[in-house]
């Protein structure tokens, strides 16, 4: 059990039972009653009005008057960290439906259900993968990998500090320092390969540069191409899927003229490609020179 979920279930007993002894603690808890006694320090710098008392008939208590809802949150922070910890709780954190349950009885709310993440159509060999992407995020452990680059789709060995899972444009990324490249990286999980949670432990000093060199520059130097596509109506269903309404102009003739900005790599390419026949670039130039060459490319493979 963590640290954070032994503190909130101390209060949980203290609140229910009104009296309770170190040793019964540590007991129930499987740990030493000086580790008791830590914890009890550690709400006390809280504000948490925590008592003992000595001899016969003595233990641990709380403030006779104590409600922690009225105490130490409004009922919007209440709400709040319910809240978070339902996000959390959606993305498979370990122990958090135990916090889930007794936090929500302590402020007297019943859980709101307001989000669900289902991974299951990565298959179990691509949910693997994500499930030790984590683990080594939270159990700050080095991670290696087999890459597949975006250009020659070499394969090439990394060895990471992970630092965050990135969901963004339909498409999953880890944010990690390459110990290999000694800079920040952001890498495609679909390219990642033959993962190892590595028994060697992230280096505080480098995630720190990591952190300085985010506000410093921000992550992964992309350049940006913003296009525009023409795409007949008979696309609908996808323009108001992938697109959001200020993107989207329509035209007299009834089809549809959007315009989005993406780094400019093969993943772009393949991407305006999967419109077919259904969709003309219109903009910048070069774009559309690529996509003219790519489709010459295509065609010659079948004459």
């Amino acid at each position: 059990m963590s640290k954070i979920s032994r503190l909130f279930e101390i209060v949980y007993i203290l609140l229910d039972k009104r009296m309770v002894t170190a040793k019964e603690l540590a007991d129930h808890f499987e740990v030493s009653p000086r580790t008791i006694y830590r914890d009890l320090d550690i709400l006390s710098e809280a504000n948490i009005p925590i008592y003992t008392n000595k001899g016969k008939g003595g233990g641990i208590s709380l403030l006779e008057s104590y409600v922690l809802n009225k105490s130490l949150l409004s009922e919007q922070e209440q709400r709040d960290i319910l809240s978070v910890l339902q996000g959390m709780k959606a993305t498979h954190y370990p122990e958090v439906n135990q916090i889930l349950t007794k936090m929500s009885g302590m402020f007297g709310f019943q859980q709101a259900n307001w989000i669900e993440v289902d991974f299951t159509h990565w298959g179990d060999e691509k949910q693997e993968r994500f499930q030790l992407i984590k683990t080594a995020i939270l159990e700050r452990h080095r991670l290696s990998f087999d890459y597949y680059g975006t250009s020659s789709y070499e394969k090439t060995t990394r060895v990471v500090e992970p630092l965050q899972l990135w969901f963004k444009g339909r498409t999953w990324y880890l944010r990690a320092y390459c110990l290999d490249r000694q800079a920040m990286r952001v890498f495609k999980l679909s390219r990642m390969k033959d993962l190892i949670v590595l028994e060697e432990n992230c280096s505080r000093s480098n995630l720190d540069a990591i952190h300085e060199e985010q506000e410093q520059t921000g992550w992964a130097a992309q350049t940006m191409v913003t296009f525009k596509l023409k795409i007949k109506d008979t696309l609908l269903y996808r323009i108001y899927d992938e697109f959001e309404e200020e993107q989207i102009a329509r035209c007299e003739d009834g089809s549809f003229i959007v315009t989005a900005s993406y780094p400019e790599d093969d993943w772009v390419y393949g991407y305006i490609l999967s419109f077919g026949d259904m969709a003309e670039v219109l903009e910048p130039t070069h774009i559309r020179e690529i996509i003219k060459s790519k489709l010459k490319n295509m065609i010659g493979r079948y004459t």
